[in-house]
């Protein structure tokens, strides 16, 4: 069985998030526990989580009657499109024909030229998982939502984390991914009230990997953004137990001999396909799906795409299908929301997805987590929409003040008419408080509907309603929320001197 099978690519980071959410290391360190015995514990325990999830996809291929074999398949040299060459772990080989082709290999991090991978002290996002031990120190290069999660994770497990950053200003590094400005100023400070170093404008230069002694560090040369000496007083080295790569996937389509049948790839190695998901093939029958068409590289536009591609498979002829016409859209509203996403191919195609913010939900797995969909207040400007907001802390509500205070939750809303435009949070249980969200922006809620709504005492979702009456009474909000940033602030400084 493959751990991996059915699992999202971050599986492993989420496990481990989880794991470190649930094993504390400061405990088992002061029972005496070596550092190896926990991070033994830590794997079982990630290992334990993958084996259920991959036992459950083997369990629902079954149940559907899908045949599953482990091995290596490429198309046939001279088999176009419908002919796959099948070889086996026990290299026993094989040719297998069909007539409709789903193409769904994922991805893999992207290996920048320069930086020596072993597997053992320097590691991408994926091979991360083979590490061995629980390292003191970690070094991340990455500015993107997967660097943010490991920095985190590591942290939180007990290692001193330095995140290497080329953008001079970490907050854009985030936004340029779109996140909203005060998300992504709210994710940084927290990455710095947690202890986390921020080498900003910097890049590695040189690694220096000691090759007989595995507990010797590493010394990493840093150089400024493009190459050249550091600003006076920068750090110029650093020492660390590991160093992580994380910038950035790649489809997984090399050795799938695609000329072979005919399919064309774009610059990065991702599959060309139509608004139907279906890809150059000779035959016209090989669709894709997935990371392997290219970004967002997201576990959940994935399944929709497979699903999409399956349904663009079998879809009825013209004559029926132009039967189907679908709920078409208002030509004087702004945004247009008609149709049903989750049943359209050409929705979920690379260029659909990435000129549709409604498309999908984004979500930051780190601790805190971060979420967002629809429009920023900057992108409803760019549109010629008049746009405000209404901001809520954590801190506001109950649940917040109580359990978890640090994090906002913001409502992007259209002045003329109080429609929510979008939805942006960061703090605990962000990345599932936002599809309350994302249903009120799809349903074209407005501020007004938000604040007739009762919502249960000692809930994350009664900042929805504190966020609706900024909306309404900024000056009030302001002072509400200076009130209790000042308190918080005191808070925050208690644990300090504690």
């Amino acid at each position: 069985m493959t751990p991996s099978l059915g699992g999202p690519t971050g599986l492993f980071s989420k496990a481990l998030r989880d794991a470190g959410k649930k094993i504390s290391v400061s405990s088992l360190k002061g029972m005496g526990l070596r550092d190896d015995s926990i991070w033994s514990e830590i794997v079982a325990f990630c290992g334990e989580l993958a084996s259920y999830n991959s036992r459950d996809a083997i369990r629902q291929l079954e149940y559907a009657g899908v045949t599953y074999v482990k091995a290596h398949a490429a198309f046939s040299d001279s088999g176009g499109s419908t002919s796959l060459f099948v070889t086996a772990e026990d290299n026993v080989c094989a040719t297998v024909q069909a007539e409709k082709i789903l193409l769904a290999t994922g991805s893999s991090p992207f290996r920048p030229g320069g930086i020596p991978f072993d597997g053992k002290r320097i590691f991408d996002s994926d091979s991360i998982n083979t590490l061995s031990r629980l390292p003191k120190s970690v070094a991340i290069t990455g500015s993107g939502i997967v660097a943010i999660e490991f920095a985190k994770i590591f942290k939180n497990l007990g290692s001193d984390v330095t995140l290497i950053i080329r953008d001079p200003i970490p907050r854009n590094a985030l936004m340029k991914i779109g996140l909203d400005k005060d998300i992504a100023a709210t994710l940084v400070a927290d990455l710095v009230r947690s202890g986390i170093k921020i080498e900003r404008g910097a890049q590695v230069k040189k690694f220096h990997v000691p090759r007989d002694n595995d507990r010797a560090p590493i010394v990493l040369d840093l150089e400024a953004k493009g190459g050249g000496a550091r600003p006076k007083g920068d750090a110029t080295t650093i020492n660390c137990d590991i160093y992580i790569a994380a910038v950035g996937r790649k489809p997984n389509t090399q050795s799938l001999n695609l000329p072979a049948a005919g399919i064309e790839m774009d610059e990065y190695g991702g599959i060309l396909v139509d608004s139907d998901l279906k890809a150059t093939a000779s035959g016209g029958n090989v669709y894709a799906a997935g990371d392997i068409v290219g970004r967002p590289f997201l576990a959940s536009t994935g399944m929709a795409q497979g699903i999409a591609a399956i349904v663009s498979m079998f879809k009825p002829d013209a004559d029926e299908a132009e039967d189907a016409v679908g709920p078409q859209c208002d030509p004087d509203d702004k945004i247009c929301l008609a149709g049903d996403l989750s049943m359209s191919g050409s929705n979920f195609d690379p260029k659909s997805l990435a000129a549709n913010p409604f498309a999908f939900p984004t979500g930051v797995w780190s601790s805190p987590e971060a979420s967002y969909y629809g429009l920023s207040t900057q992108q409803c400007q760019d549109m010629g929409i008049d746009a405000g907001e209404g901001v809520a802390l954590y801190a506001e509500c109950l649940r917040g003040l109580v359990f978890s205070p640090n994090g906002l939750l913001k409502l992007v809303f259209d002045k003329d008419n109080g429609r929510i435009m979008g939805v942006h949070i960061c703090g605990d249980d962000a990345c599932e408080l936002i599809h309350y969200g994302m249903e009120l922006v799809k349903s074209k809620r407005t501020i007004d509907d938000i604040l007739s709504n009762l919502y249960s005492a000692v809930t994350f979702h009664e900042m929805y309603r504190i966020a609706a009456l900024a909306a309404v009474d900024q000056a009030g909000a302001r002072k509400r929320r200076a009130a209790a940033g000042r308190a918080l602030a005191a808070r925050n400084r208690g644990k300090l001197d504690d």
